[in-house]
């Protein structure tokens, strides 16, 4: 089986050999697109983390021990991919070491300049989806393609709503251009998380809002106060439970989450919808965010739509599963 790190034409080049000095955290196999069958490897930083259905072989164990050793890794962890993570404990679903030296507790990874913390030890995430890098880089350069900005006036005097938002790394973007944010997320764990992002760009937490609760409640509030902003950010997991509003499934709900959405956007501003549900299609989740934005009577003037990044290639066994659409509202 062939050891040698995957380098595809392009972008990724640079990125996977190590040698951007701006980014140390990207995917450096993707599965068969990469001649890897059911292996994924993400570099995140000092460490090497690989993710598969399957056990880890002796083949790419000890591919695993070449790329170590080409990128100066410090560890490799393994964590097995299981449908099932939510009925997992931390522990459980915490990656494992297999080669090379512990990770600390939590560690600092740089992407596009801007700095993250991660983990291996908090279960089945690490605290950042590489797969948004592209987007995140698109709200800190204020620029979604030629024409089209993320913020129509001056990003300091912008305001952000990023429901569902994990540990901020959308906020934290941008937070860097001058934007103040509010945060909405269901763990009080990843709201601190992001606070400590925050900290880490040299951005004070209490200049921004992190509010524990369920998204489609809060919403709802927020559109009855009146509230407006130039950009709503909506990244949900494929699937969610809370007390107020239930089970979310992505695949059936979407249309309704963009219905809440819509109202709090300001006139001119976007909506940024993210889903990275396989078993819905682009066409269909296009459909269903444009489905709700007009239940709510209003127009989209500007459209632009994304997927994955180039360190996350696309073959027709391994179609994209992330769908992304830019929608500047009047």
């Amino acid at each position: 089986m062939n050891t040698k790190l995957s380098q595809p034409a392009g972008p990724p080049r640079k990125l996977r050999s190590g040698r951007d000095p701006k980014t140390n955290a990207y995917r450096l196999v993707h599965g068969q697109a990469d001649g890897w069958k059911d292996l994924y490897v993400d570099r995140l930083g000092d460490f090497l983390l690989i993710q598969s259905p399957l056990p880890l072989t002796d083949p790419q164990l000890e591919a695993a021990k070449e790329w170590k050793a080409t990128l100066k890794i410090k560890g490799v962890y393994f964590k097995k991919l299981n449908r099932m993570v939510q009925q997992s404990t931390t522990v459980s679903a915490s990656p494992r070491l297999v080669v090379g030296l512990e990770a600390p507790d939590d560690f600092e990874v740089m992407e596009n300049g801007l700095t993250y913390r991660l983990s291996l030890k908090q279960g089945y995430s690490t605290g950042l989806f590489l797969d948004m890098r592209e987007n995140r880089q698109r709200i800190l350069s204020n620029h979604i393609e030629p024409g089209f900005t993320v913020f129509k006036s001056a990003p300091g005097t912008a305001t952000v709503l990023n429901t569902f938002s994990y540990t901020c790394s959308f906020s934290v973007c941008a937070a860097r251009t001058g934007a103040t944010t509010i945060n909405l997320d269901l763990s009080r764990k990843y709201l601190d998380w992001g606070r400590e992002n925050f900290r880490l760009n040299q951005v004070n937490p209490n200049d921004h809002d992190f509010i524990y609760g369920d998204a489609l409640e809060w919403m709802k509030r927020l559109a009855k106060r009146g509230d407006r902003h130039d950009l709503v950010i909506l990244d949900p997991p494929t699937f969610s439970r809370s007390k107020q509003s239930g089970l979310f499934m992505a695949k059936r709900d979407y249309g309704n989450l963009a219905k809440a959405a819509a109202p709090l956007v300001r006139k001119g501003g976007v909506l940024l919808a993210c889903c990275n549900a396989a078993g819905l299609s682009n066409a269909k989740f296009r459909e269903e965010v444009r489905r709700g934005i007009r239940s709510c009577g209003r127009k989209i003037v500007l459209s632009f739509s994304a997927t994955q990044p180039t360190d996350f290639p696309v073959i027709k066994n391994e179609p994209a599963y992330l769908k992304v659409s830019w929608l500047r509202l009047d």
